[in-house]
C-alpha cells in the first residue's frame, strides 16, 4: 500500500523470477512446500500501522483484565480442559482485513486465537522476499528486531531454560501436516523434537520419547495439537491424552486455544470489532442477514462456517445449542495490493508473544494471506496468481 515500494517491487518481479523464489524455498528447506506462496509481499504505510497498532491494542486491554480468565469460563468445555493452566496464554494471533469505511483503509478484526502460529516460517519467508527482491532497509517484518534478536525471543519461550532434547513440538503426524514447513524450520533453530502424539510414552506421571534406542524424558511441550484436529482421529491410539495429569511443562497451554478465540468476540467493544453476538442472545434475529455470518465455536479450519445466511440455518440450530454460535457482520475485503493484473484482498495476522511475568504481550511478527476470491481462503482462490500466504514490510 506504499506506492513507492509496490512499484519498485512490481518493476522487479516476472514469472521466471518468481518461479526461481519458490524453488529456492523448497531447496533451503528440503521441503516441498504443499500451500501457495504469495508472490508479492504486502508493504504498509506508516498511517495504516499505526491504525492496525492502535486496534490490536485496544483488543489486548481486553486480554490482560483481571477478571478475563473469570469472563472466559464458559469457553473451555470441561472434556478439553488441560491441568496445570499458565496464568495467561504465551501465544496471540490477531487477524484483521483490510477494509474500507467511507474511503478510508482500515482493520477489521476476523479471527483470534491463543495459539502458536507459522512462528518459524514466516521469518524465513521474510528473508527469502528480502534475498530475492530489492526492499528498502527501512521496511521490516519483525517490529524492529533482526532474525537473530527474533529467534533468541523464541528460544527463550519455547525452550527456556531445558536441553533442547527434552522439549517436544507435539503434533498430529507433524511431518503430514500443511504446517510442517514451519516446524522444520523450528527444529532446525531451535533444536526441539517433533513429535508425534501417537508416540509419546507414559511412565505414571512422566512423560517420554523415543530416539535410537533410548527413552529421553520430555519436560516441555510446545503445544500444537489441535483438539478439533484431534477429535476427528478416531483411529488414533495414543498413551498419552492431553487431560491427564502429568509432570510437564507447556509452552503454550492448550486451554488458551478456547480462551482466546470466537468465544471471546463478542465481549470486544472497538470499532474494529464488527458486530458479534452469541445466537443465544437474541431475541428476534436480524432483518438483513445476508450481511451476517454463522460461525460456529467450536470448529477445525473454518468448516461448518455459513457465510450466507438464513433464517432456517438460524432456527435449524438446536436451542441448547445457540451459545455455541456465534452471528458476526460481515467485512467487505477492500481490494488494495496493486499486482501486475489487477488489484487484491488482504488479511493480515499479527502474532505476539507473551512472555511469563511481563504484564502485556509484544507484537514480534506476522504474516499474511492474498485473495482474489470471495473469501480468504484456498477453496475461493483456485486457479488464481498473486493469492496465498505472504508476509507483510512495515515503514518504520
Amino acid at each position: 500500500m506504499i506506492a513507492i515500494a509496490r512499484d519498485s517491487f512490481n518493476k522487479q518481479f516476472s514469472e521466471t523470477k518468481y518461479q526461481e523464489f519458490l524453488r529456492d524455498i523448497n531447496r533451503k528447506s528440503n521441503y516441498e512446500i504443499p500451500f501457495r506462496i504469495a508472490e508479492t509481499p504486502i508493504f504498509i504505510g506508516g498511517d495504516f500501522k499505526n491504525k492496525l497498532l492502535k486496534a490490536s491494542e485496544e483488543i489486548i486491554n481486553f486480554l490482560v483484565r483481571p477478571d478475563y480468565k473469570q469472563l472466559m469460563e464458559q469457553a473451555l468445555p470441561s472434556k478439553f480442559s488441560v491441568p496445570g493452566e499458565t496464568e495467561h496464554t504465551l501465544f496471540i494471533a490477531l487477524d484483521f482485513a483490510i477494509c474500507s469505511d467511507n474511503a478510508e483503509l482500515v482493520p477489521r478484526l476476523i479471527e483470534m486465537q491463543g495459539f502458536p502460529s507459522l512462528f518459524g516460517y514466516q521469518d524465513f519467508l521474510g528473508n527469502e522476499f528480502r534475498e530475492h527482491y530489492s526492499i528498502p532497509d527501512s521496511f521490516h517484518f519483525h517490529f524492529g528486531r533482526s532474525s537473530e534478536e527474533y529467534w533468541h525471543l523464541l528460544k527463550k519461550v519455547i525452550v527456556g531454560d531445558h536441553n533442547p532434547e527434552n522439549v517436544v513440538l507435539l503434533e498430529i503426524d507433524p511431518l503430514k501436516q500443511n504446517t510442517t514447513i514451519d516446524f522444520l524450520i523450528t527444529q532446525k533453530h531451535l533444536g526441539l523434537h517433533l513429535l508425534h502424539i501417537g508416540d509419546v510414552i507414559v511412565r505414571g506421571r512422566k512423560l517420554f520419547y523415543s530416539s535410537q534406542g533410548r527413552e529421553i524424558p520430555i519436560q516441555r511441550i510446545y503445544n500444537r495439537v489441535i483438539f478439533d484436529e484431534l477429535l476427528q482421529r478416531k483411529d488414533l491410539p495414543s498413551q498419552f491424552h492431553l487431560t491427564e495429569e502429568v509432570d510437564v511443562e507447556w509452552a503454550g497451554h492448550p486451554n488458551w486455544f478456547f480462551k482466546i478465540s470466537k468465544y471471546t468476540m463478542p465481549f470486544l467493544k472497538t470499532s474494529a470489532v464488527p458486530e458479534c453476538k452469541f445466537l443465544n442472545e437474541y431475541d428476534s434475529y436480524p432483518a438483513d442477514l445476508e450481511n451476517y455470518v454463522l460461525k460456529p465455536l467450536f470448529s477445525f479450519s473454518g468448516s461448518g462456517v455459513i457465510f450466507h445466511v438464513t433464517q432456517q440455518d438460524l432456527y435449524s440450530v438446536p436451542e441448547s445449542e445457540r451459545g455455541n454460535f456465534i452471528l458476526q457482520r460481515k467485512v467487505t475485503y477492500e481490494p488494495v495490493i496493486r499486482g501486475v493484473d489487477g488489484l487484491i484482498k488482504a488479511e493480515i495476522r499479527l502474532l505476539y508473544i507473551w512472555e511469563e511475568g511481563k504484564p502485556r504481550p509484544e507484537l514480534v511478527t506476522n504474516l499474511a494471506r492474498l485473495s482474489r476470491g470471495e473469501m480468504i481462503g484456498v477453496k475461493y482462490n483456485k486457479n488464481k496468481t498473486w493469492v496465498g500466504g505472504s508476509v507483510c514490510f512495515f515503514e518504520s
